[in-house]
């Protein structure tokens, strides 16, 4: 499992991931999560501008499963919303790191995103949920 969780990525108990880059943070779900949830079938995410906080909702995922709402990493201001998944959302079933990103926000207090779980501990909390 562990190859399928980035290093550089930290994460959260609800399995987003986010990717820091200056100010800016890149936000998705986990590998696990999308394999959890199962065909993707639309993503709704908040527009741009849009204020999000730090462990409150921002969005959902819909898969042919349920519907999850989706948590935010850290608080900030979205900047961009991956529009590709519009068209195509099993872009996070088939790439939940790369290409299935969902947003991006300019951070408000990069502590946030310390506070959150580094891939090894991410890797130990997935599989215990799964025992």
């Amino acid at each position: 499992m562990s190859n399928k969780t980035p290093p550089n990525l930290r994460y959260t108990k609800d399995h987003e991931w986010i990717l820091v880059d200056g100010s800016t943070g890149t936000i998705g779900i986990t590998d696990h999560a999308q394999d959890a949830l199962g065909d993707i079938v639309f993503v709704d995410a908040p527009k741009t501008g849009t204020p999000v906080q730090a462990g409150k909702v921002f969005g959902t995922v819909e898969s042919v499963k349920a519907v999850s709402d989706l948590f935010s990493p850290a608080s900030g201001e979205v900047t961009e919303v991956n529009d590709t998944l519009k068209d195509s959302p099993e872009s996070v079933n088939e790439d939940p790191y790369g290409k299935g990103w969902l947003i991006k926000i300019k951070l408000s207090d990069k502590s946030e995103v310390d506070a959150l779980m580094t891939a090894d501990q991410y890797s130990a909390y997935a599989a215990q949920e799964h025992s």
